[in-house]
């Protein structure tokens, strides 16, 4: 499918909801966000090249792959590469010792 074809059926899809009176995000926010005193941003994956480790599982964040970054606001060099799913789940998480 052409890329302008899929922008097209967003387009259509959110002026849909629009119209409806349904305000559910049709998909997640991009830009920075603030959580909890978190700055969060999250990546399409499309422009990584490198390969992190996830705080949350410990396992590889693999280049290309979608996923949430996050740092202390203010705090810019302690970000750190999450799945976006353990992202979301943190706080269901105990720390490690």
């Amino acid at each position: 499918m052409p890329k302008g074809s899929r922008r097209a059926e967003q387009r259509r899809v959110a002026e849909r909801a629009l119209r409806s009176g349904d305000d559910t995000p049709l998909r997640p926010p991009t830009g920075d966000a603030m959580e909890d005193g978190w700055v969060v941003r999250v990546l399409s994956g499309a422009g990584s090249t490198k390969e992190y480790r996830c705080p949350g599982c410990d396992h590889e964040v693999v280049a290309g792959v979608p996923h949430t970054v996050s740092w202390p606001e203010g705090q810019a060099d302690l970000r750190r590469h999450w799945h976006s799913p353990c992202w979301a789940a943190r706080s269901r998480r105990h720390r490690r010792g």
